[in-house]
Protein backbone atom coordinates (compact mmCIF):
# COMPACT_ATOMS: atom_id res chain seq x y z
CA UNK A 1 0.00 0.00 0.00
CA UNK A 2 1.54 3.47 -0.73
CA UNK A 3 1.30 6.26 1.33
CA UNK A 4 -1.09 9.14 0.64
CA UNK A 5 1.62 12.00 1.30
CA UNK A 6 3.82 10.29 -1.37
CA UNK A 7 4.35 11.91 -4.86
CA UNK A 8 2.41 9.57 -7.78
CA UNK A 9 4.11 8.22 -10.26
CA UNK A 10 2.58 8.96 -13.96
CA UNK A 11 3.27 5.32 -14.59
CA UNK A 12 1.28 4.44 -11.23
CA UNK A 13 -1.85 6.31 -12.69
CA UNK A 14 -4.86 4.50 -14.10
CA UNK A 15 -5.60 5.98 -17.35
CA UNK A 16 -9.16 7.40 -15.94
CA UNK A 17 -6.70 9.59 -13.48
CA UNK A 18 -4.17 10.62 -15.79
CA UNK A 19 -7.43 11.59 -17.66
CA UNK A 20 -8.63 13.55 -14.77
CA UNK A 21 -5.07 15.06 -13.96
CA UNK A 22 -5.07 16.90 -17.50
CA UNK A 23 -8.78 17.91 -17.10
CA UNK A 24 -7.60 19.59 -14.15
CA UNK A 25 -4.62 21.42 -15.46
CA UNK A 26 -6.93 22.22 -18.56
CA UNK A 27 -9.21 24.08 -16.06
CA UNK A 28 -6.75 25.63 -14.20
CA UNK A 29 -5.10 27.16 -17.34
CA UNK A 30 -8.80 28.13 -18.77
CA UNK A 31 -9.18 29.84 -15.22
CA UNK A 32 -5.80 31.43 -15.32
CA UNK A 33 -6.25 32.72 -18.64
CA UNK A 34 -9.47 34.30 -18.29
CA UNK A 35 -8.53 36.42 -14.94
CA UNK A 36 -5.49 37.36 -16.58
CA UNK A 37 -7.54 38.63 -19.24
CA UNK A 38 -10.12 40.22 -17.23
CA UNK A 39 -7.92 42.15 -15.32
CA UNK A 40 -6.15 43.63 -18.75
CA UNK A 41 -9.82 44.52 -19.55
CA UNK A 42 -10.43 46.05 -15.96
CA UNK A 43 -7.50 48.24 -15.66
CA UNK A 44 -9.08 50.16 -18.26
CA UNK A 45 -12.58 49.66 -17.21
CA UNK A 46 -11.43 51.54 -14.05
CA UNK A 47 -9.75 54.45 -15.81
CA UNK A 48 -13.01 54.79 -17.60
CA UNK A 49 -15.28 54.73 -14.45
CA UNK A 50 -12.88 57.53 -12.52
CA UNK A 51 -12.73 59.62 -15.69
CA UNK A 52 -16.80 59.75 -15.76
CA UNK A 53 -16.99 60.07 -12.22
CA UNK A 54 -14.77 63.13 -11.86
CA UNK A 55 -16.54 64.72 -15.05
CA UNK A 56 -20.11 64.31 -13.80
CA UNK A 57 -20.58 61.91 -10.23
CA UNK A 58 -24.34 60.84 -11.32
CA UNK A 59 -22.61 59.28 -14.35
CA UNK A 60 -19.89 58.05 -12.43
CA UNK A 61 -22.07 56.31 -9.94
CA UNK A 62 -24.33 54.98 -12.85
CA UNK A 63 -21.42 53.51 -14.58
CA UNK A 64 -19.93 51.60 -11.38
CA UNK A 65 -23.24 50.17 -10.73
CA UNK A 66 -23.60 48.59 -14.37
CA UNK A 67 -19.54 47.77 -14.59
CA UNK A 68 -20.37 45.68 -10.21
CA UNK A 69 -23.46 44.11 -12.06
CA UNK A 70 -21.37 42.79 -14.86
CA UNK A 71 -18.57 41.80 -12.89
CA UNK A 72 -20.79 38.99 -11.57
CA UNK A 73 -20.31 36.96 -14.52
CA UNK A 74 -16.57 37.72 -15.10
CA UNK A 75 -15.86 36.38 -11.42
CA UNK A 76 -18.09 33.07 -12.43
CA UNK A 77 -16.04 32.60 -15.25
CA UNK A 78 -12.73 32.87 -13.31
CA UNK A 79 -13.58 31.14 -10.33
CA UNK A 80 -15.69 28.04 -11.63
CA UNK A 81 -13.08 26.41 -13.94
CA UNK A 82 -10.57 26.80 -10.67
CA UNK A 83 -12.88 25.59 -8.61
CA UNK A 84 -13.28 22.63 -10.32
CA UNK A 85 -9.76 21.93 -11.09
CA UNK A 86 -8.64 22.50 -7.41
CA UNK A 87 -11.81 21.59 -5.59
CA UNK A 88 -10.38 25.02 -3.40
CA UNK A 89 -13.11 28.02 -2.90
CA UNK A 90 -10.97 29.84 -1.24
CA UNK A 91 -8.19 29.60 -4.62
CA UNK A 92 -11.40 30.40 -6.85
CA UNK A 93 -12.16 33.15 -4.71
CA UNK A 94 -9.11 34.65 -4.53
CA UNK A 95 -8.23 34.59 -8.83
CA UNK A 96 -11.57 35.94 -8.91
CA UNK A 97 -10.84 39.15 -6.56
CA UNK A 98 -7.13 39.36 -8.18
CA UNK A 99 -8.35 39.76 -11.34
CA UNK A 100 -11.19 42.15 -9.68
CA UNK A 101 -8.59 44.60 -8.12
CA UNK A 102 -7.30 45.16 -11.34
CA UNK A 103 -10.04 47.71 -11.73
CA UNK A 104 -9.46 50.34 -8.70
CA UNK A 105 -5.50 49.84 -9.53
CA UNK A 106 -6.40 50.80 -13.14
CA UNK A 107 -8.56 53.66 -12.38
CA UNK A 108 -5.33 54.96 -10.10
CA UNK A 109 -2.55 53.75 -12.16
CA UNK A 110 -4.21 55.10 -15.66
CA UNK A 111 -5.19 58.41 -14.10
CA UNK A 112 -1.58 59.10 -12.89
CA UNK A 113 0.08 57.84 -16.07
CA UNK A 114 -2.29 58.44 -19.06
CA UNK A 115 -4.43 61.33 -18.04
CA UNK A 116 -1.80 64.13 -19.27
CA UNK A 117 -2.10 62.30 -22.80
CA UNK A 118 -5.44 61.15 -22.65
CA UNK A 119 -7.35 62.50 -25.81
CA UNK A 120 -10.19 60.54 -27.61
CA UNK A 121 -7.46 58.39 -30.07
CA UNK A 122 -5.54 57.12 -26.67
CA UNK A 123 -8.94 56.35 -25.13
CA UNK A 124 -9.90 54.00 -28.54
CA UNK A 125 -6.81 52.50 -28.80
CA UNK A 126 -6.56 51.61 -25.77
CA UNK A 127 -10.23 50.15 -25.58
CA UNK A 128 -10.15 48.26 -28.91
CA UNK A 129 -6.49 46.98 -27.86
CA UNK A 130 -8.77 45.89 -24.63
CA UNK A 131 -11.57 44.68 -26.70
CA UNK A 132 -9.35 42.31 -28.77
CA UNK A 133 -7.75 41.05 -26.14
CA UNK A 134 -10.61 39.87 -24.77
CA UNK A 135 -12.44 38.58 -28.41
CA UNK A 136 -9.25 36.83 -28.82
CA UNK A 137 -9.31 34.95 -24.89
CA UNK A 138 -13.00 33.95 -25.69
CA UNK A 139 -12.57 32.20 -29.23
CA UNK A 140 -9.24 30.37 -27.86
CA UNK A 141 -9.93 29.58 -24.48
CA UNK A 142 -13.22 29.92 -23.59
CA UNK A 143 -14.78 28.38 -26.88
CA UNK A 144 -12.67 25.49 -27.32
CA UNK A 145 -12.98 24.78 -23.51
CA UNK A 146 -16.87 24.87 -23.51
CA UNK A 147 -17.03 22.76 -26.70
CA UNK A 148 -14.73 19.95 -24.89
CA UNK A 149 -17.44 19.94 -21.58
CA UNK A 150 -20.38 19.51 -23.89
CA UNK A 151 -21.33 23.12 -23.55
CA UNK A 152 -20.74 25.36 -26.71
CA UNK A 153 -23.79 25.93 -27.90
CA UNK A 154 -25.05 27.81 -24.78
CA UNK A 155 -21.36 29.66 -24.76
CA UNK A 156 -21.90 31.00 -28.48
CA UNK A 157 -25.58 31.70 -28.27
CA UNK A 158 -24.32 33.82 -24.57
CA UNK A 159 -21.33 35.57 -26.72
CA UNK A 160 -23.52 36.28 -29.77
CA UNK A 161 -26.26 38.41 -27.10
CA UNK A 162 -23.16 39.55 -25.59
CA UNK A 163 -21.86 41.39 -28.62
CA UNK A 164 -25.77 42.09 -29.71
CA UNK A 165 -26.50 43.36 -26.25
CA UNK A 166 -23.32 45.93 -26.65
CA UNK A 167 -24.48 46.83 -30.19
CA UNK A 168 -27.56 48.01 -29.55
CA UNK A 169 -26.39 49.90 -26.35
CA UNK A 170 -24.24 51.91 -28.74
CA UNK A 171 -26.33 52.84 -30.91
CA UNK A 172 -28.84 53.46 -28.00
CA UNK A 173 -26.48 55.84 -26.38
CA UNK A 174 -24.84 57.40 -28.76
Amino acid sequence: SRNPHEIAMVEDMTEEQREKKIKEKKLMRMGVMTALALAIHNFPEGLATFTAAIADPNLGIAIAVAIAIHNIPEGIAVSVPIYYATGSKRKAFRYSFLSGLAEPIGALVGYALLMPFMGPVLFGIVFAAVAGIMVFISLDELLPAAREFGEHHLSIYGMVLGMVVMALSLLLFM
